[in-house]
């Protein structure tokens, strides 16, 4: 399809599309209609986390779309009560019971329906800086994306800063982040309650706001600021669970559990699929409480399917482990492009969730905007496909590598050198627009 019919008949959703269309997909590589290979480092949607079409994800869809497509919502089937149960297995006590739905807008709209119903209140805090969904709930505390435009929000959402170590949101720190900002935000959601808060939520690693870890011992912080006012923790794993930062759910980095939690884009490996997990307790006493959520492909089989697949290579391929070390791989090609280039202002995150912050200069640590714009530009045309995380008037400029947890050494160095190639080129061509203005 050519361009101009792109345009004729898609809505743009975000934007321009790619200035290509793709054929195929294999592995860490996506083909174009015109034969050129793409090395994908954003893992699709941050969701093929084994690979693209890997075949034990295939083999399990097809099976199902021979035994069973689709369901009514209150029937269910062996692979999504296998499911369910395999995600309860995985989790710590007293993580035990699940929805199975689509994408991480809905599981994040259902979390913060069972602590309102859970708590009996309405309040809800989230950072700035965070992504949970465009919907009409999630859209309310996505805070990276920028409102303008939308209408009112939810009433009761609040957002505090986010703890952005290289960007101290409250000018207090420099690169090592005290959690001040955190006793800043609640003093600031305590002055504007109405007394009615009922969750916070967090993304152990703020991905869409610019790859920024949460700073040790910020989400026990956290839970306690919850547990003072009588509060659930929701943590949204959406882009951070199963492997992608090296440990199977990175909450596990704080040896905190969530009250609830959110898993998607990673558990389907590609397949629309996510879960809300929560408590037997939260979930008995919302079911109590009336709690109800339709939704025409809640506990779908074939995405369930989908889901036992990708948990099933996870183990077997001891994609977690490699996910850890070749996270360690790809820093450490990073950080020597560091040395080479003054622009390279951070390299952050965990595993393979990998940012690379780019700067006019380190003292100044100004947003390189253009620099970032056209390096992406230059990496796709180079046969690398990355994308760079700014959000609305987030004051940062930071490129996101993201690579299926089985990507190779090889690999990660084809798009180190494509990185460096890019860079290179791009400064020489600023350079010289800049002495042709002069």
């Amino acid at each position: 399809m050519a361009h101009d019919e792109r345009e004729k008949y898609l809505i743009r959703y975000a934007g321009d599309f790619a200035p290509f269309v793709v054929q195929s997909a294999e592995g860490s590589w996506v083909t174009t209609t015109e034969g050129q290979r793409i090395l994908d480092f954003t893992s699709g949607q941050i969701s093929s986390t084994l690979g693209h079409n890997h075949p034990r994800i295939a083999a399990a869809v097809e099976r199902s779309l021979r035994e069973v497509i689709h369901l009514n919502s209150w029937m269910v089937n062996e692979d999504v009560l296998e499911l369910a149960r395999r995600l309860a297995e995985l989790l710590p006590e007293p993580l035990l019971r699940s929805i199975l739905l689509n994408t991480g807008s809905e599981t994040n709209e259902v979390a913060f329906r069972l602590a309102k119903k859970y708590t009996g209140k309405f309040e809800m805090v989230g950072l700035t800086r965070s992504f949970h969904g465009l919907v009409a709930g999630t859209n309310s505390l996505t805070y990276s994306m920028g409102h303008k435009g939308n209408g009112p929000l939810m009433p009761g959402s609040f957002a505090i800063p986010a703890p952005y170590e290289y960007r101290c949101p409250i000018r207090h720190c420099r690169d090592a982040c005290d959690k001040l900002c955190l006793d800043v935000g609640f003093e600031t959601v305590d002055q504007s309650s109405v007394g009615s808060l009922a969750a916070m939520v967090v993304e152990p690693v703020l991905s869409t706001g610019g790859i920024i870890p949460l700073p040790d011992g910020y989400l026990e912080a956290a839970k306690q600021k919850c547990d003072e006012r009588d509060m659930l923790l929701i943590v949204d794993e959406a882009q951070t669970g199963f492997g992608r930062t090296g440990s199977m759910f990175a909450f596990e980095h704080d040896d905190v559990v969530p009250d609830i939690l959110t898993v998607s884009k990673t558990l389907g490996g590609g397949v629309p699929l996510g879960a809300t997990v929560t408590s037997a307790e939260i979930e008995e006493r919302c079911v109590e409480r009336g709690f109800l959520h339709l939704t025409t492909h809640v506990s779908d089989p074939m995405p369930a399917a989908a889901g036992l697949a990708v948990l099933d290579v996870i183990d077997e391929e001891e994609l977690v482990a490699r996910a850890a070390a070749s996270g360690d791989y790809l820093f450490a090609r990073l950080r020597e492009l560091q040395e080479r280039h003054e622009e390279i202002g951070d390299v952050r995150g965990r595993g393979l969730l990998v940012g690379v912050e780019l700067v006019t200069d380190r003292e100044s640590r100004e947003p390189a905007s253009a620099l970032g714009a056209a390096v992406t530009n230059e990496c796709l045309r180079l046969g690398l496909s990355m994308n760079i995380v700014k959000g609305d008037g987030s004051q940062t400029n930071c490129l996101r590598l993201a690579p299926p947890l089985s990507v190779t050494h090889g690999e990660i160095d084809t798009a180190v050198d494509i990185l460096d190639q890019a860079l290179t080129s791009c400064k020489a061509a600023g350079r010289a627009a800049a002495h042709a203005r002069d």
